[in-house]
């Protein structure tokens, strides 16, 4: 049950975030954190100890490494209550620390699941290694912020970029090239020879998006270029291979095309930001509304109904999943329309992507009730 807590968790930290106001700059800070943070970090290193042990053929990881993720959700805590009341630095710093200890175990309980992989680990493997590294870099400037406060611009920039392109970028186009064929029911053979393909790119243009926001902005173009390879190459593929299920009016494959449809734009934006071309909150709405929100509630319709009840799929599991994933096609276009009009800097748009995150969340809670029922 770690794993539905996490998604729960994650659902309200995003709707804790839409009803925090936004008006100074701690509540702007602790807005993205709730989100963040609190929600999104902790599920991500818990989802990743439910696909490493598949994608390396091994058994389910041990509770003291599912405990990573409940580690990382202090450190969530710590940085929102830090925003929110102004406290000494060392609450941050406290923060980092607990999310850098989470995400250095995962790591180095990944590689050692690599190591045990018959034949070898999935490449997807990789892809979460890369992205662990970037968490890890990212809460490392959060540390360096307290001894070197000249650069303390520069760092959060770093910080920032790493986290959405590296940690979560990479965590989500990772998972999703795998997770979308499953939903879809027929596999793409060619996705383990994309991802091995692909990774230096993803990673190199993170790498060079983050260090142009925060010193040279001028590498932010070569490292949009860098990422739109495996990015278009993936679009291309998903729409001639599953362009029915994209286009269809439920289930989890039109969330998921959108979450990568919705990472494109927010990169192009967020490149557009680090060159000083664009907005701060527009983008960072535009991340959440386009692509963070399609893609928890997407991934979750998916998998939730096997957290709750592990093992052999029942008809209970088929329609648990048919009721989190309704109407998934209108809720995408929603979701997209709300990034769309969070970049072109409309107030409305938080309302648009409310709507369309709300039912996945009443379904979802819904499930505490009757989950014990053939």
């Amino acid at each position: 049950m770690i794993l539905v807590s996490l998604v729960l968790a994650a659902i309200l930290g995003m709707v804790a975030a839409w009803l925090l106001p936004f008006g100074s700059d701690s509540h702007r800070a602790a807005h993205v954190h709730l989100a963040f943070a609190l929600g999104v970090m902790p599920l991500i290193l818990g989802a990743m100890t439910h696909f490493v042990p598949v994608l390396t053929r091994t058994r389910a990881a041990p509770k003291n490494v599912a405990g990573y993720a409940a580690l990382a959700w202090v450190g969530g805590a710590l940085i929102v209550v830090f925003f929110l009341f102004s406290l000494p630095e060392i609450f941050r710093s406290a923060a980092a620390l607990s999310g850098l200890v989470a995400g250095i175990g995962l790591l180095a309980w990944q590689l050692l699941r690599g190591k045990e992989a018959l034949g070898g680990a999935h490449p997807g493997v990789r892809w979460y290694l890369a992205a662990l590294l970037c968490l890890a870099a990212s809460l490392l400037a959060v540390l360096a912020m307290s001894v070197w406060p000249q650069q303390m611009l520069a760092l959060k920039r770093l910080h920032l970029h790493l986290n959405l392109l590296g940690f979560v970028g990479l965590t989500a186009v990772g998972t999703l090239q795998v997770l979308l064929p499953t939903a879809a029911g027929h596999p793409d053979p060619q996705v383990a020879h994309r991802l091995r393909a692909d990774l230096p790119a993803a990673l190199g243009g993170t790498l060079l998006i983050a260090a142009g926001a925060a010193w040279l902005p001028l590498l932010c173009w070569p490292g949009l270029l860098l990422w739109l390879i495996p990015l278009s190459r993936l679009l291309r593929v998903w729409l001639a291979r599953y362009r029915n299920e994209i286009f269809c009016r439920h289930g989890a494959v039109p969330l998921l095309a959108v979450a990568l449809a919705g990472f494109s734009i927010a990169l192009m934006a967020g490149s557009a930001h680090g060159a000083e071309r664009l907005d701060s909150t527009g983008v960072a709405h535009a991340f959440v509304f386009a692509f963070l929100f399609p893609l928890v509630s997407g991934a979750a319709g998916q998998l939730l109904p096997l957290w709750f009840r592990p093992g052999q799929q029942t008809e209970w599991h088929a329609r648990v999943r048919r009721r989190l994933t309704y109407a998934g096609g209108l809720r995408a276009l929603l979701f997209l329309v709300a990034g769309i009009m969070a970049l072109a800097g409309s107030g409305s748009a938080s309302w648009f992507a409310l709507a369309a995150l709300l039912p996945f969340a009443l379904a979802a809670f819904s499930l505490l009730r009757d989950a014990r029922r053939p």
